[in-house]
């Protein structure tokens, strides 16, 4: 039977309803051959080849689209779409055919009454000031933007509009008030209260300008709130293209390696068919930085190379490279050259100054370090973000050290650590906990300065970053060669073993996202007690920690308040995971700054015997310290893989005295 006209493009209709962007198009081009579509249905077929994926076809549509809205005398919705055909020609760099759209939609609107049209030029207005660095006019637009889509009530045009005021104003330093109308743009798009393109628009504006001013935290609550969106919404892409390589730089900066580079790939090729060529170039850099810090030099080198065809400027990217090279001289000629051309934006030179600190002090030039310490700083407090802070005082507390004093650089740099580790940086702040390592051990306290040195290798070594790695070893075996003594050393530590009892099952029932929402708010609750109680943290796999300890008293009072902390959050919050505890007392073999050997493997089956919310301590470990803590009669067990059973028992830790 054949199909009518008619039928074919109710079809279409509602498969352009339903998000079937590919089927939608075929279905609008079958009826645009038997018939004239009606220029709403033109348009709506270009909008179905814009989200296909399909833009060269979305432009003929949309031009097809204008000439069928000025035959019917719609001018408004004529403007409108020349607005549409001005911010694609735009995408495709082809500046003069953009600026014609845009007269044109401009000339169309003078003599009509205010409309949402009339909005939607000054946005297309506030984007060409914003791409000239005219906040100031940006703003303005940008408000009267807002002012029109309330008055006309299009909830699109309004939060679009806030958006963009809101990134002029960070901008021009406005950063309290400019984040503030972000915010509250991304809130009705993640609560799904805009169209499909201002939800997309309004999302990728604001993780882009958290990136921006490195407030990656910030970047990392809208991301995690958008996938929410997201799973609701399966057939609605909120993050396509550009916004996928601004989630893999908060991915990145997570220690989320592999998934930031997937990210970054897919954005790339999406990219690719809008010619968005930059923004394939910052995809291309994301991916070489990554490569760079895994010690694959080839491949970030080659990542960079196109990343620079493609018009993204590989820094401070290829300037680490180079000194990852040994190369310092080049390495400094990069990235003073790059620091000396960005005078566009002090964001921007705000991305290069911990580099240039870095190879400035390898090349042995205080004075100039010492200068980028400064800037960075000066940065950092006028956009008071959490990660800019954590640059700035990673590099001063470098300088500082540089200088020799390690007094003040141990203070500096401990601070730097605390706060990369708050914002969730694991890379980061390991590499300010070996500078860290370096300042303690310089004023003599080589215990403290190994136990540093051991965490931060830990954190490298579960992060694949194997430069970083073989560069502690090689100090610590250069350092254990001037102390006269050989690598490997016997020491006697109380070793503490923490997971999440049936953690699969856990998964299964809360889901993916809700399970590492409630394990990044576990990982950073028993850090902090680590910390409170100066144990180091050796290693983290999984939803386990292996934490080592001075003494046995200081081991089971963190892990008595671990599990007072999750009972406390359970009363005030209906739940926390169940977990399991394991302390011993033994003596262990240290080598290249971790711990290893029969007690440490003790030390785990003890952890592995807990019951859920239990802490189960080898019996010698709580005699060593005899009368502080309750405990059950102490009771025998084999432990697997260790030949000799121990004894064993539970600390009472709701009563035990802290």
């Amino acid at each position: 039977m054949t199909q009518s006209v008619g039928d074919r493009l109710a079809e279409a209709r509602d498969a352009f309803q339903g998000h079937e962007w590919g089927r939608a198009l075929e279905l609008f081009k079958q009826a645009d051959q038997d018939a004239e579509l009606p220029p709403e249905d033109i348009e709506s077929m270009g909008d179905a080849a814009w989200w296909a994926a399909r833009p060269d076809e979305g432009i003929e549509a949309f031009q097809r689209a204008y000439s069928a809205y000025l035959a019917a005398q719609n001018r408004p919705r004529a403007a409108y779409v020349a607005l549409t055909l001005a911010r694609e020609f735009g995408v495709k760099q082809e500046g003069p055919v953009s600026a014609g759209w845009f007269k044109r939609a401009e000339k169309l609107l003078e003599a009509e009454p205010e409309g949402a049209e009339h909005g939607y030029l000054y946005l297309r207005q506030c984007v060409l000031a914003l791409n000239a660095g005219n906040a100031d006019e940006a703003i303005e637009l940008g408000k009267r933007a807002v002012e029109v889509g309330a008055r006309v009530g299009d909830a699109n045009l309004r939060a679009i509009g806030s958006v963009y005021q809101g990134v002029a104003l960070v901008d021009s330093g406005q950063v309290p008030a400019g984040l503030a109308l972000i915010d509250d743009a991304a809130l009705a798009a993640v609560n799904g209260e805009l169209g499909l393109y201002a939800t997309g628009t309004v999302y990728c504006n604001t993780i882009a300008t958290c990136c921006e001013i490195a407030d990656f935290r910030r970047a990392s609550d809208w991301s995690n709130a958008a996938r929410r969106w997201s799973e609701k919404h399966p057939d609605q892409p909120l993050t396509p293209g550009d916004c996928r390589v601004h989630e893999a730089e908060v991915l990145a900066l997570r220690g989320a390696w592999a998934e930031a580079e997937e990210s970054a790939r897919r954005g790339a090729d999406e990219l690719r068919a809008f010619n968005r060529l930059y923004h394939v170039g910052e995809a291309l850099y994301q991916i070489g930085a990554i490569r760079l810090r895994m010690g694959d030099l080839s491949a970030a080198q080659d990542a960079f190379r196109q990343a620079s065809e493609l018009g993204r400027d590989p820094q401070p990217g290829l300037s680490l490279l180079l000194l990852a090279e040994a190369k310092v001289d080049a390495s400094m000629a990069s990235i003073a050259r790059a620091v000396e051309e960005e005078t566009s934006s002090n964001l921007a030179r705000g991305r290069l100054l911990p580099a240039f600190v870095e190879i400035s002090l390898t090349a042995r030039d205080l004075d100039l370090a010492r200068k980028g310490a400064d800037e960075l700083e000066s940065i950092a407090s006028t956009y008071d973000t959490p990660t800019l802070q954590a640059a700035a005082a990673t590099a001063r507390g470098s300088v500082l050290l540089a200088m020799g004093d390690a007094k003040a650089a141990a203070r500096v740099l401990r601070a730097a650590v605390k706060r990369w580790q708050e914002i969730d940086a694991p890379y980061e702040s390991a590499q300010a906990r070996v500078l860290l390592a370096r300042a303690v051990g310089m004023q003599g306290d080589q215990e403290g300065a190994s136990l540093e040195f051991a965490a931060a290798r830990g954190a490298f070594e579960r992060l694949g970053a194997s430069p970083d790695v073989s560069s502690i070893d090689a100090h610590l075996l250069e350092r254990e060669a001037d102390r006269g003594s050989a690598l490997s050393s016997r020491a006697t530590k109380t070793f503490l073993f923490t997971d999440i009892v049936k953690s699969t099952n856990l998964i299964e029932a809360i889901g993916d996202e809700a399970w590492l929402d409630l394990l990044r708010w576990h990982d950073q609750a028993l850090r902090s007690l680590f910390a409170e109680h100066r144990g180091v943290e050796m290693d983290h796999a999984g939803d386990g920690f292996f934490v080592a300890f001075d003494e046995p008293g200081a081991a089971i009072r963190c892990a008595v308040a671990i599990q007072s902390k999750l009972a406390e959050h359970r009363r005030m919050h209906g739940f926390a995971p169940q977990v399991r505890v394991g302390v011993h007392a033994t003596s262990a073999t240290k080598a290249g700054g971790a711990y290893r050997g029969k007690g440490v493997h003790e030390a785990a089956r003890i952890g592995s015997a807990a019951e859920a919310g239990e802490i189960l301590a080898s019996r010698s470990t709580l005699e060593a310290i005899a009368g502080r803590f309750a405990a059950s009669p102490p009771r025998t067990v084999q432990l697997k893989g260790i030949s000799q059973p121990v004894e064993v028992v539970a600390i009472d830790w709701r009563s035990a005295a802290t």
